[in-house]
Parts: structure tokens; sequence; C-alpha cells
């Protein structure tokens, strides 16, 4: 399974831009994303922006990401079957 993480760009630098995530800001490879600007949205998967995003599935990642950030794990217990 991989996983791809919601950003907003910030800062373009020919082929890579600096992306806020979640507060920090990170260099990612831009060159498949066509037409890339400043405040557009991106997942980012493996230090590439793979895909634009609107506003909408930004906000509801970023929700689910911070929920998952607070679950707290036992650790015998299992999570996954």
């Amino acid at each position: 399974m991989c996983l791809a993480i919601p950003g907003q760009i910030v800062e373009i630098s020919e082929a890579t831009a600096k992306v806020n995530i979640m507060g920090m800001k990170s260099e990612v490879n831009i060159q498949i994303i066509e037409e890339a600007q400043i405040g557009d949205y991106v997942l980012i998967h493996a230090g590439c922006a793979i895909q634009k995003i609107d506003i909408e599935y930004f906000e509801e990642l970023n929700d689910l990401l911070k929920l998952l950030s607070k679950v707290e794990v036992n650790n015998e217990q299992e999570i996954f079957n």
C-alpha cells in the first residue's frame, strides 16, 4: 500500500517546489505536474508531486491525517487483520 500526502505549493524553482505539508515545508519534484503554480494543492509520494487536487479533497485528507495522528495504539492490539 502506498500513501500520498497532501500539500500546498508555496514556492517554485524550475523542476522543484517548496510545499507546505501540515505546517512543515518540504522540497518536492514537480516535473509531472502540468503547469504547477504557487497555491496549487498536490498529492506527494516519494518526494514527487503526483497529482493536483482541489481544496475540498485537500481539507478532507488533512482532517483524516490529523485524526490518525491522535490515535493511540496499544502494542498488544492488532489493528489490521
